[in-house]
């Protein structure tokens, strides 16, 4: 006789232990954990690194890595003076909250206030895997195109805010302000919206303000 098996299922339920384990950590911790969710390319690291700058005056950031190769990103961190830890995936497309578990034991958590964690580039494989946060944030860069919230809804569905970057490229990209805006809060109304060109620093305080104010909001110490 047959059995049939549910991978996926087991998989995720798996995860959501470890994400849950995480969480209570985190809270223990008073520590506002932030997942950084988007395409290749879409500028996470740039956003960050225009970011850390300006957050370090208030608050102590620590930032994990992810990535399915390389230590790139993880030394461009370490530039701006701050504890990070790199994961490599070795070619999984994303996070999932046991590797969270793992790299967080490298922090002294008690001194932190704010950690983020650079998902692997995707909009698909990420969205599913609960990785222990309170804040879920979709980077979506201008040149990717305004169809995006309908091509992959459930990243946005979840999300508590979207970061669209590089706007000083849109006189030159085919990206339709009104459609992106209209799809986006159709899908999900309550989702906060950060217009940004990390490049050039444009609208990075205003992302990084909401980032401290919600964690003042929610409790956290501070």
């Amino acid at each position: 006789m047959s059995q049939r098996i549910y991978l996926q299922q087991q998989v995720l339920q798996g995860n959501q232990r470890w994400a849950q384990e995480n969480r209570t950590r985190f809270q223990e911790h008073a520590l506002l954990v932030v997942n950084v969710i988007g395409s290749p390319g879409a500028g996470k690291t740039t956003l960050l690194e225009s970011m850390i700058p300006y957050m370090k005056r208030n608050v102590a950031v620590g930032v994990i890595e992810g990535d399915v190769a390389t230590t790139i990103d993880s030394e461009r961190m370490a530039r701006c003076g701050i504890q990070t830890v790199q994961i490599n995936t070795h070619g999984a497309c994303h996070l999932d909250a046991k590797m969270i578990a793992s790299a967080s034991r490298h922090f002294s958590l008690s001194e932190l206030d704010l950690l983020i964690i650079e998902n692997v580039g995707n909009l698909v494989c990420p969205t599913d895997f609960d990785l222990g946060e309170e804040i879920r944030v979709v980077v979506l860069s201008t040149a990717e195109g305004s169809d995006k919230v309908q091509k992959y809804p459930a990243v946005f569905q979840q999300a508590h805010a979207v970061v669209l970057n590089k706007i000083d490229l849109l006189p030159y990209v085919s990206f339709d302000l009104d459609v992106f805006h209209k799809e986006l809060f159709h899908l999900n109304k309550d989702i906060r919206l950060f217009p940004v060109s990390a490049l050039k620093g444009k609208g990075v305080e205003e992302f990084s303000d909401w980032l401290m104010t919600t964690r003042g909001e929610a409790g956290w110490k501070g």
